[in-house]
């Protein structure tokens, strides 16, 4: 069956136009500031990335004591978990502590709300709690003589 073309025409037909009531603009009522969205501030400080890198390939010794020498009170939070250093806060720390924190190579783990150093043990995420499975210590407890 042989089928004819048929010429399409750009106007539309005369029944399908489409017809706007003007109308007259309706004043918008005021926007309360507390209902405006307010833009997300980036507090994070800048950090060497070569060097973070180089940082979370350190091993659990290392990476202890450049925690103790860069700030003893985030040694003396610190909890080695299997290979892993694990710090947390009760509340968010300061920008500084963060940029601390991150340079020495910790990331934030959301799940489990502490931030963590991988120590060169470079891991998936696990569904339990690693500290089920492998000793926990916290190093500013152990007594050295």
């Amino acid at each position: 069956m042989k089928t004819t073309s048929q010429k399409k025409s750009n106007r539309l037909p005369q029944e399908s136009k489409l017809v706007v009531p003007q109308t007259e603009p309706q004043p918008q009522a005021a926007t309360p500031q507390s209902a405006l969205p307010t833009p997300h501030l980036d507090t994070r400080l800048p950090i060497d990335s070569e060097a973070r890198k180089q940082n979370r390939s350190l091993p659990t010794e290392k990476v202890l004591a450049l925690l103790q020498q860069q700030d003893r009170r985030l040694w003396e939070m610190a909890e080695v978990v299997g290979k892993w250093i694990w710090v947390s806060f009760s509340e968010q720390p300061a920008p500084t502590v963060r940029q601390t924190l991150a340079q020495l190579g910790f990331h934030w783990n959301r799940t489990r709300q502490s931030w963590q150093h991988p120590c060169g043990q470079f891991r998936l995420s696990s569904s339990g709690d690693p500290r089920e499975k492998y000793a926990s210590t916290y190093p500013a407890d152990v007594t050295t003589n």
